[in-house]
């Protein structure tokens, strides 16, 4: 019988070698897709949590990342939401070498969850010309600024 698990071996079990509270990109980028494809189905989080047998807050935590999705779990999930389960995966490079995985994941900021709102406009701002995506991004990177500077 093995001992007291070491903070080495824990981080190496987490996929990362920072710390035990920074979580993988890859964890976070299903959670993300859960989150993306939760929204884009009009489920809040209870409801998926209902459906899976767990509490929101469990789902909170898996669309952070903070806690891994099981390999049952993200079938589950996969089930649910009528998706193949490689779509949770979708963006991630298929044959990378043993440590580069975390620089090649997408890292758009996942720390704030998607919203309709969002998922809207991630949508929408394909259709619009080159000329005006670019003014819709320098208006919401205004309204930014002007945010953090009234905080």
């Amino acid at each position: 019988m093995r001992g007291k698990v070491t903070a080495l071996e824990y981080d190496m079990a987490r996929g990362d070698g920072d710390s035990a509270t920074n979580p993988h990109p890859v964890d976070r980028l299903v959670g993300r897709r859960v989150a993306e494809k939760r929204v884009a189905l009009g489920y809040n989080q209870g409801d998926l949590g209902r459906a899976l047998g767990l509490t929101f807050q469990q789902i909170q935590k898996y669309e952070k990342g903070t806690n891994r999705i099981s390999a049952s779990k993200l079938w589950m999930i996969s089930q649910f939401f009528g998706v193949d389960i490689s779509y949770f995966f979708e963006g991630l490079p298929r044959d990378s070498a043993e440590g580069e995985t975390e620089a090649l994941v997408p890292t758009p900021n996942l720390d704030y969850p998607p919203t309709r709102m969002t998922l809207e406009m991630s949508a929408l701002a394909p259709q619009l010309s080159t000329r005006r995506q670019k003014l819709a991004l320098d208006m919401v990177r205004e309204m930014l600024h002007e945010t953090s500077a009234e905080a």
